[in-house]
């Protein structure tokens, strides 16, 4: 306290940012989903983003489940600006954790992997390292390795 009897605002280090999790209706159609045959699951995943353009869990899906690097690529970096977006609403700053260990961060940090991960497929090595650099920011004890995306 100051000596005008207002408290202090103190902190232990970086703020750290979760967030909310998705419309239950969303979390649960993107279960069933996933729950399809192989051959259905991409299009029934495809279905529950149309419908939730914002819900990041889908739209890494989306990205695990493309057809080839350059859908995996264009869905993962969706999420991922879909996801900086949800950040910023939720009240990060640019700086800060944003750690695995909160299921609802998990979207946004496996489609950040997943860009990471196809953007060094496709050559595009600066961003790889970029997202490397970013992922590690986000969450120093992350699940990640440089070469792969969180699962």
């Amino acid at each position: 306290m100051t000596n005008d009897s207002h408290p202090v605002g103190l902190s232990d280090g970086l703020p750290e940012t979760v967030i909310a999790a998705p419309e239950p209706d969303a979390a649960a159609a993107l279960e069933q989903a996933l729950d399809q045959p192989d051959a259905d699951r991409r299009a029934h995943v495809a279905d529950v983003v149309a419908r939730w353009p914002r819900f990041l869990d889908a739209w890494a899906e989306m990205g695990d489940l493309g057809r080839d690097v350059i859908e995996r690529y264009a869905c993962y970096r969706v999420g991922y600006h879909r996801g900086l977006d949800t950040l910023r609403a939720s009240g990060w700053r640019g700086s800060g954790y944003v750690r695995w260990d909160q299921p609802t961060n998990r979207g946004f940090l496996r489609a950040l992997a997943g860009l990471g991960s196809t953007a060094a497929e496709i050559g595009e090595h600066d961003e790889a390292q970029r997202c490397a650099t970013f992922l590690a920011q986000l969450d120093p004890s992350g699940p990640w390795d440089a070469s792969s995306a969180p699962s």
